[in-house]
């Protein structure tokens, strides 16, 4: 038997909601771990009045198979949303190392140039002397700094972190 445009209408709205519900969970979680309390508490109002309309929705529509599978499927599409949105926004700070034995110099004066602090470290590889490179950078900059580093360095390692800085230190102004 083939939905009603009501029963569709219905499952889209509870899809729809739930989508959003989750994708804003996802961020929700992301301000957090940011210590963003007022925006944190904003969000997840928001995602409690949601849920309330779209568990009701259910709850009255049990007989309606496309009900709950756009409930469960909203879910899977709100996590799936979430994480590009929280990609997206890049909200945050993130530590990044990158190891180097070869132009060691002109990789800290191109990310200082481009507007970066670097501090950098000696130190022995496997193979001998390398550079530790470690920049202090919005996430939002990392495939920037990545690219710089390729650029010079295409053998360099690379990784990130996210943290939380306390206090001081040299910030790119973007």
């Amino acid at each position: 038997m083939l939905p009603t445009n009501s029963v569709l209408t219905t499952s889209l709205l509870i899809f729809t909601l739930r989508v959003g519900n989750i994708a804003l969970d996802t961020l929700r979680v992301m301000l957090v771990v940011q210590r963003k309390r007022v925006l944190s508490a904003l969000v997840g109002f928001c995602q409690a009045l949601m849920w309330i309309v779209v568990i009701k929705s259910v709850l009255e529509n049990l007989e309606n198979f496309y009900s709950i599978v756009a409930y469960a499927g909203g879910y899977s599409a709100g996590i799936l949303v979430g994480m590009a949105l929280e990609e997206r926004l890049a909200i945050g700070f993130s530590h990044v190392r990158i190891v180097t034995s070869e132009n060691a110099r002109q990789m800290s004066t191109a990310l200082r140039t481009s507007g970066y602090g670097v501090t950098e470290y000696v130190g022995h590889g496997k193979d001998g002397r390398v550079l530790e490179v470690n920049v202090i950078a919005k996430r939002r900059d990392l495939s920037d700094i990545e690219e710089i580093a390729s650029r010079i360095d295409p053998k360099c390692f690379i990784t990130s972190e996210a943290i939380n800085p306390m206090r001081r230190g040299h910030w790119r102004v973007t």
